[in-house]
């Protein structure tokens, strides 16, 4: 499995696929964040604080990574490799969590810069470091299990077709809905108890929960469940 992890990570650098994904990120966030006049930029704020990173974030990782994810299996389908990849002393599983392991690792590459945003602002706060470092780390572990989810929703929306493009519009669909549409369905009910269930199923409550700088095992067990739920799920895919 890390052969398979390793050489995924490889195939990401030796073309432009893992620079685009890192570049990209990283270009809009420190625009929206530094220069754009608008909601997010931080010295139109006059707060230390990176709301808008934690804001802007799932909606970029939301077009990303399912471009990162959608070749992963689609591409060994259309090219023939996939039999190929199957005579290796590998279970099914292990093939998954090879791919699925190295794209998490280019998310989690594309985010540690973004730490860069939290040493400017901690030395521009006034008081100097009178920043909510609990917030800023709990929205920042959020954001990974996010992306670990958007992760595991692509691969497994990679493993269902063997055309990319379907891959990725599938897989931008599935997280969309995962991270709001449950709010979306919760808004239409008028009980409070209804509204709170149905969107405690979707990713944006845990991920706001976990914003508030407090990492309560529940979410924690909530993102690994359903990245779990979808690995099980490409692994049942790729019948093997």
């Amino acid at each position: 499995m890390i052969v398979l992890l390793k050489k995924e990570l490889r195939s990401f650098f030796s073309s432009a696929t893992g620079y685009i994904v890192i570049g990209i990120f990283l270009l809009f966030t420190g625009l929206f964040l530094w220069v754009f006049p608008g909601q997010y930029n931080i010295p139109e704020s006059g707060y230390a604080q990176l709301d808008g990173l934690f804001e802007l974030a799932p909606w970029l990782f939301l077009f990303l990574v399912p471009a990162v994810t959608m070749r992963m299996f689609a591409e060994e389908k259309r090219n023939g490799t996939i039999e190929l990849l199957y005579t290796k002393p590998l279970t099914g599983l292990e093939i998954v969590l090879g791919k699925y392991l190295a794209a998490v690792v280019l998310v989690l590459l594309a985010l540690l810069p973004t730490l860069i945003y939290f040493g400017s602002v901690y030395y521009l706060a006034e008081p100097f470091g009178n920043v909510d470092t609990g917030a800023f780390w709990g929205s920042f572990i959020g954001l990974f299990f996010l992306a670990a989810i958007y992760v595991a929703i692509g691969v497994f929306c990679s493993s269902i077709s063997n055309n990319q493009i379907v891959s990725f519009i599938t897989a931008v669909i599935m997280c969309f809905f995962i991270y709001s549409g449950f709010d979306l369905i919760g808004s239409l009910f008028s009980s409070g108890k209804t509204i709170t269930f149905i969107s405690s199923i979707g990713i944006n409550a845990h991920y706001e929960s976990m914003s508030r700088g407090v990492i309560d095992s529940r979410d924690v067990l909530y993102f690994l469940s359903v990245s779990a739920l979808f690995i099980f799920g490409t692994k049942l895919t790729i019948k093997q």
